[in-house]
């Protein structure tokens, strides 16, 4: 899943780079507001997991500022492609020892300490990966942009 996530967003990065940069900021009624908006949500969200799996820098802010990560378009894909690396060989790192303990963390959006099991929470890292992907691909679309192929069974050997 982490081959996966990097494949996708060069994939959506690439086609957000046709797009003016005015296209990508403008507001098309995604839960995030805009293509940019969702990008730099779906990195922080990315940040702030892999620092809790991982111990990298917590992002600043909470979820509410998660929509203005990385403010200049060129930065904010060199980061994405980044951290996707961070990604992948913190994934490439995992034994059965790790998976087999419960992770504990201060949930800002729950407003309290929870506690889950580590299979569990690295499924909701790539499916939250995977929805927002999808809004960023849906205002692509609809702005005229042409991802590539998405299916899982198309990824790159």
């Amino acid at each position: 899943m982490a081959r996966y996530n990097r494949w996708q967003n060069a994939n959506l990065l690439a086609a957000a780079g046709t797009l003016t940069d005015e296209e990508r900021r403008a507001d098309r009624g995604a839960f995030f507001g805009s293509i940019h908006e969702t990008f730099s949500h779906l990195l922080w969200g990315d940040s702030i997991w892999m620092h809790r799996f991982a111990g990298t820098p917590r992002p600043g802010g909470g979820i509410a500022e998660s929509t203005s990560m990385v403010a200049d378009w060129g930065a904010f894909g060199a980061e994405r492609r980044r951290f996707d690396d961070v990604i992948a060989d913190w994934a490439d790192g995992l034994d059965d020892e790790w998976f087999a303990t419960d992770l504990t963390w201060w949930s800002g959006a729950a407003g309290r300490e929870v506690t889950r099991p580590r299979p569990a929470l690295v499924m909701h890292f790539f499916n939250h990966q995977t929805h927002h992907r999808g809004q960023i691909h849906a205002m692509l679309t609809a702005a005229g942009a042409k991802p590539s192929d998405t299916d899982l069974f198309m990824l790159p050997g």
